[in-house]
């Protein structure tokens, strides 16, 4: 099935933190082949990689020096290859990440283009000349605090960087930057790979005239932890450029029958319109994520809202949409305030990330429930919560490593000292534990994602919302002669639902959720799921 990958879940494997093998307290290819069972007990149809590939290390791996080798610190080509194989024989598809808007410094193209102006790759990078008092040539800044630009004493000139000051950005206006991009990409395919999820997708290209950012319409009146947040960012990423540049991507990915394209999308302005944008027609790519449900906000208006402009006017892309990932403090912990329950919310998360139209993506240890960590500075290894320390406490929270049995030293994780602790909150809710408990968290996702594949109107069917008041989110999936309807409780208080001109039965993986005549009632976070002959039903809402 070529198109495996439209309303599929790909389960994100954050190699350092799934499973150490040595002893060295970095998760690494061989552990994850240890771990292949766990995955595909779930019933996933496909392994997100995050980044393995050569790098120092100092954005954890999304700062590669050099894209066609596995970094020892996480095995080697073989164990690549074994991994492929291995996966391949339970039915998984592997996709791994692909960071190419930038490198690291250390890579030897930037090594040769830093060299003089005059060489084979002196504009691989983006280079600019400062203005005549000596300050960067625009107002861009990075994502991790500070100017976008740094000064490089070789060539007397400033560097773009959208990230740390040691991962310069590649110029994609350079046609042969893009062929050696397409021939990593190449590289990974000839080997077995089943695609990419390509890191920063609307950040290759940047305004050719180097124009500044506009400021920020609106802060919604609070002050900004980092001055990234105050721009606009309209010409140091998401350019119109880019749209050809994933034409050739795609046109690469189309010589590798059954491959796929995820891309992230990183703009909180435009979001949807960007994922709608790079993934309409059959020639860019064939799913796109943003972070719009990757923050706070858990209304039915925000779901629906977000769900509904990006299929508005019979949208031909196809979405990916996550609740939890590696860049994000885990939706358990962002969306607690709106439960009394971890227990209930865990659930009301998974039926409604199954249910919705697109494709999903689960981050490791979302099966389990998993909540942020709570890490202390003295532990801290990221970069970004080491700079906004304790307003943005970063990324390591989420990346702690997973627990897998009950009562072991670290959890099972490794017999060495972890790289990030494993806590006790985490440990509590290990695979082992999960495991023995038919009522488990765990259990309930591979339940649902079991009851999930036999529904075709989950898969690819159509969307269609109700018109309910907060807290309650309703819609209908309907794909043939067979619908179903779904309907949310976003709130720690219960609610009732009117369901008109249906016979009411429930679905298994519902949760706290009960028949009362033509109505649900719906517990704490309870979510429902109602089989419904095409077309018919009305929902309303009723405290």
């Amino acid at each position: 099935m070529t198109e495996w990958w439209r309303g599929g879940v790909i389960y994100q494997v954050y190699p350092r933190s799934f499973q150490d093998s040595n002893g060295d307290g970095v998760g690494d290819l061989a552990g994850i082949i240890d771990r292949l069972d766990h995955i595909a007990s779930l019933g996933v149809d496909c392994i997100w990689l995050s980044p393995i590939t050569q790098s120092p290390q100092a954005d954890m791996g999304y700062d590669v020096s050099d894209y066609m080798q596995v970094d020892p610190l996480f095995g080697s080509l073989r164990d690549f290859d074994v991994l492929i194989e291995r996966a391949h024989a339970l039915g998984i598809k592997v996709i791994m990440d692909q960071v190419v808007s930038h490198t690291s410094d250390q890579h030897p193209w930037f090594a040769e283009s830093s060299f003089s102006r005059e060489n084979t790759k002196a504009d691989w990078y983006v280079w600019a000349d400062a203005n005549p008092d000596g300050t960067p040539p625009n107002n861009w800044l990075s994502v991790f605090g500070g100017s976008a630009w740094e000064w490089h004493t070789a060539r007397k000139q400033y560097y773009l960087h959208n990230f740390l000051t040691s991962q310069p950005d590649l110029n994609f206006h350079n046609p042969k930057v893009q062929d050696a991009v397409l021939d990593v990409m190449r590289f990974w395919l000839d080997r077995g790979l089943d695609g990419f999820r390509l890191d920063t997708v609307n950040y290759y290209f940047h305004d050719a005239k180097l124009r500044s950012n506009p400021p920020l319409a609106a802060l919604n009146g609070k002050p900004a932890v980092n001055p990234y947040d105050m721009q606009s960012h309209r010409f140091s990423k998401s350019q119109p450029e880019n749209v050809d540049w994933l034409r050739k991507v795609r046109a690469l990915l189309n010589d590798y029958p059954g491959t796929t394209t995820v891309g992230e999308v990183g703009d909180d302005e435009r979001g949807v319109e960007l994922m709608r944008q790079y993934t309409s027609g059959s020639d860019l790519l064939h799913m796109c994520y943003s972070f719009d449900f990757l923050g706070p906000k858990f209304t039915a208006a925000h779901f629906r809202g977000k769900v509904e402009a990006f299929f508005a006017g019979g949208e031909t892309g196809w979405p990916c949409w996550s609740f939890s990932n590696h860049d994000v403090i885990r939706h358990m912990t962002r969306w607690a305030p709106h439960s009394v329950s971890a227990h209930d919310l865990a659930r009301q998360a998974a039926a409604l990330i199954m249910t919705l139209k697109g494709s999903v993506g689960l981050y490791q240890g979302e099966e389990l429930g998993l909540p942020e960590a709570d890490i202390l500075y003295e532990e801290l290894t990221d970069p970004r919560g080491k700079r906004f320390w304790p307003e943005d406490k970063g990324r390591d929270g989420c990346r702690t490593p997973m627990p897998w049995e009950h009562g072991m030293l670290h959890a099972g994780f490794t017999t060495g000292t972890p790289w990030l602790p494993v806590k006790h909150a985490a440990a509590a809710l290990s695979v082992e534990t999960q495991n023995a408990d038919p009522n488990s968290t765990l259990n309930y996702y591979r339940q649902i994602l079991s009851w999930r594949k036999s529904h075709p109107a989950l898969v690819t069917g159509d969307i269609q919302f109700f018109d309910t008041d907060e807290p309650v989110l309703a819609y209908r999936r309907s794909a043939g002669n067979k619908d179903l309807i779904c309907v949310f409780n976003l709130s720690a208080e219960e609610r009732t639902v009117a369901l008109n001109d249906i016979e009411l039965t429930l679905e298994p993986v519902s949760h706290n959720a009960a028949l009362d005549g033509s109505s649900l009632v719906l517990g704490p976070n309870g979510s429902a799921v109602v089989p419904a002959p095409a077309g018919e039903g009305k929902v309303s809402y009723s405290a």
